[in-house]
Parts: structure tokens; sequence; C-alpha cells
């Protein structure tokens, strides 16, 4: 880190790089030597949290950083800071929350430029992209933004996708655990009427955040996460009085949270970590005419800055074509409207 002794690689300005194999060393010359304790952090701290999150060696003196590992890992270390010095010369301070963000872009401006698109989940041979624009502009925004809202119809892929970015996240090392979260409202029923113990009423509401899963991974990786809280499925209601650092969070069915239940979620967020908040405020099941969480923080926190709120549409449904018609159709009774 700062104060270690080695010759820079690079040759005048700018940046210099060589190959080895898969492994690649570079050496960045910062463009302003004013802005690099705020860049470095204190003791070098955010340094040390691109090396760890992204496993490349870094070491720093004076003008100039030396990023080496792995080609993939140091090409992402180098956008990081690149995209750090230009944060740092409007704001002249960065936080820890900043560098993780920062990764976490880099990471999936990455794919976005790959032929694909595809967002890299543990099983082998799956391919996972946003199919459509509404689902692109919903990608960008889980990775640029720490607290993510999104809105829309049934076959969106609202969930499945809040569900690939997290198992991208976790395999990348930005988070350390993901915890999935529903509200048990559905239809009208209430848990104390249905059979069976704790887990087995909130096995039906937590079963569509599992069946994305096992999609992405193998059904004994699930198991050992689960058994090892690195993946956590539980009821809203089991929130409550907990902080949650270094993960990413999904808030699944969000329509039908109380304005209450949405507040005591959202103030769950912990460091380095993203919260993702999906439903359809098209289908509320809440009882007795209660305002849905959803829609009311979409309205507080719409022009907050940090928050990405995505609508999707109609035309963003990737299910079977029918699913895309008979959401028109019921939009269309529900608005008094007819179409042809």
């Amino acid at each position: 880190m700062a104060g270690e002794t080695w010759e820079p690689m690079g040759i005048g300005g700018g940046t210099g790089g060589r190959r080895s194999g898969k492994t690649l060393e570079l050496t960045i010359t910062l463009q302003d030597m004013t802005h690099r304790q705020a860049l470095f952090g204190a003791g070098d701290s955010h340094l040390r949290l691109i090396r760890d999150l992204l496993g490349v060696q870094i070491s720093a003196r004076n003008s100039t950083v030396k990023l080496s590992g792995p080609t993939r890992a140091v090409s992402r270390a180098a956008a990081v800071l690149d995209g750090l010095q230009q944060k740092v010369e409007t704001h002249n301070h960065l936080t820890d929350d900043d560098v993780v963000a920062a990764i976490t872009a880099a990471s999936q401006n990455e794919n976005n430029g790959s032929s694909t698109g595809a967002i890299e989940v543990y099983a082998k041979n799956v391919q996972i992209s946003p199919k459509t624009d509404g689902q692109k502009e919903y990608i960008a925004a889980i990775g640029q933004n720490d607290l993510v809202f999104c809105l829309g119809p049934a076959g969106t892929g609202k969930t499945y996708l809040a569900v690939a970015m997290s198992v991208a996240m976790l395999k990348q090392g930005l988070i350390k655990r993901i915890v999935l979260v529903r509200p048990a409202v559905e239809a009208g029923e209430k848990l104390g009427y249905l059979p069976g113990d704790m887990q087995a009423k909130v096995n039906p509401y937590l079963r569509p955040l599992f069946d994305a899963m096992h999609d992405m991974m193998t059904f004994d990786q699930i198991k050992r996460f689960m058994v090892n809280d690195v993946i956590e499925v539980i009821p809203l209601a089991f929130m409550r009085g907990r902080t949650l650092n270094n993960a990413a969070v999904i808030l699944d069915e969000a329509q039908n949270t109380t304005v209450g239940q949405m507040l005591m979620f959202l103030t769950r967020l912990g460091h380095h970590s993203k919260m993702i908040v999906t439903g359809d405020d098209s289908q509320i099941d809440l009882e007795n005419g209660q305002a849905s969480g959803l829609t009311d923080a979409a309205r507080r926190l719409g022009n907050v800055p940090g928050v990405g709120m995505v609508h999707l549409r109609d035309q963003d449904i990737v299910r079977h074509q029918l699913v895309s018609q008979i959401v028109s159709a019921y939009a269309d009774s529900a608005t008094g409207r007819n179409r042809s």
C-alpha cells in the first residue's frame, strides 16, 4: 500500500501494463495528486477494499498505483479507480459505499459491453441477460444505486433479474450474503389460518424466490449457502430490529406492504449493501383499503439522489406472449377503457 517501494512500470504519463498469461500488471498515474488522500482513503482503506473485493494486488507510491492479478480483475480495478477519480474531483470526499458502488458499476459496465450482456451466475451454461430496454434500464439502475424500486406487471422479470444480479454480486465477492424477503399477504389469507409450523406457513410465499435461484445455482449450493446463512429467505415480519451490512436484500411483492412496514424494511439498509424492492402496483392484496407501502415509497423517494426508480411496462413482459395480452385486457377493464 502507500509507502511501499517498487519500480513503476508505466512510461511517461498515463497508464502502462504488462501481460503474462492470464494475469496483468498495470500502473496508473493519478490525474490530480491533491485528491490522493481522499481517493486512497484513511490508511489506504479504499485501496484495501478494492483489493479484497476484486482479488487484485495493489501498491501505491506518490502519484502512481500498481495493480496486478487476473486480467479481468485488474481491468475492473482500473475502471473503478478511474471512476473514483472522476467522482472525487466533484465531491472532494469518498466513502466506502462510494467504492463499493464503483466496483458494482464497473462490473455491470463490463457485462453490458459484452456481446451477450449476460449476468454471470453460478450455474454453468446458463445465460441470463436483459431482453428489453426496460430490463436494461433496471439492470443499470441496480448497478448504479444502493436502493432500487422496480414496479411493473407480471412477467416483466422484476424478481428474476433482481435475484440474478444479487447472485452475480455474491459470485464476484461484492457482497457476502443475499437476503430474500416477502410479505406474507396473499389474496386476504392470514398465516394463522394455514396448517403447519411457521416454516411451513411461509414457504408458499417464498417459493417464487426459490424458483428463480434454482435456475442460477445447484440445489447443493443453495442448501450449503442457506446452512451457512449466506442465503437467507424470510418473511418481512422477521426483519424488524435488524441491520444488514455487505448484503443484497430483495423485497418481493412489495405492493403488499403497508407504509409502516416499508419504512421498517428500508431502514434495515446497512453499509456496503444494496436493496431491491419489486412489486406490481396493480395487484395489491392489502385489506381494509390500506395504502400500499410500495406506491407510497415511489411517491416519496422518486426524486431522492441514490434511489433508482424503474417502471416496467407491458412491452417488457418476457413470459408467454399471451401474458402480455392478459395484462393489457385486465388493465383496460380496471380503467374502464375498451380496446378493439
